[in-house]
């Protein structure tokens, strides 16, 4: 087996995986200059007791490299909203866990800028629900996901009401509103730590390790 399919095997054996994608500047041969192409990361479940991740260079930003990457496979796939996944997630045996430190940085934008007292207060929130995942890091995934039923359960609840509240106070259209908005839009998926205790609560897990691509190219 060819070295690149014997790893890509190896984190496809992993029933939570990560993706994530950055621009890097790719060469055009005979043309001296350089075009957009994509570096595609896919690692193994943050609480894998074996870590592994897989650099899948691409052409292209299109579904279809997930796509092929992810042939054969099933099981969490642990992402941003990033539109190009859904149709590797459309399959059936295949469930989205969304990031919410990105649902986060919409917020924190909005706290840097001092333009939204509600922004804070989501901040806040969350950073509850990080404290929590700090204390169950170290947990077996059954008892992690009790923790979770027990202390984030509650707090999650608590804050879907409140979203929903402060989303009819705000103006369409405003800043404040977008960042409600990506949340409640994709509520399901930010909440699926809470229904799988090997699902992790964000994606930093793979966004850390493709940040050097991303660095090395901005």
């Amino acid at each position: 087996m060819p070295l690149y399919e014997a790893h890509r095997a190896y984190v496809l054996g992993s029933r939570v995986v990560h993706a994530d994608e950055t621009p890097i500047a790719l060469l055009d041969p005979g043309g001296g200059k350089t075009k957009k192409a994509y570096m595609w990361a896919y690692a193994r479940g943050a609480f894998e007791p074996e870590p592994g991740v897989v650099f899948d260079f691409c052409a292209g930003r299109g579904g279809q490299y997930p796509c092929a990457f992810l042939k054969g496979w099933a099981g969490t796939l642990v992402v941003d909203a990033y539109s190009g996944y859904d149709a590797a997630l459309s399959l059936d045996g295949r469930s989205t866990a969304y990031c919410l430190a990105h649902a986060r940085r919409k917020f924190d934008e909005l706290v840097k800028a001092n333009a939204s007292v509600v922004a804070g207060q989501a901040i806040q929130r969350i950073a509850w629900l990080y404290r929590i995942e700090a204390d169950a890091k170290a947990l077996p995934a059954g008892q992690r996901l009790q923790m979770r039923h027990e202390r984030s359960q509650p707090l999650w609840e608590e804050m879907h009401v409140w979203l929903q509240l402060e989303r009819t106070r705000v103006p369409d259209g405003s800043a404040i509103a977008k960042a409600i908005d990506y949340s409640l839009n994709h509520w399901v998926g930010l909440g699926r730590f809470l229904l799988d205790g090997d699902v992790p609560i964000d994606n930093n897990h793979v966004e850390n390790r493709i940040r050097p691509w991303a660095m090395a190219c901005s």
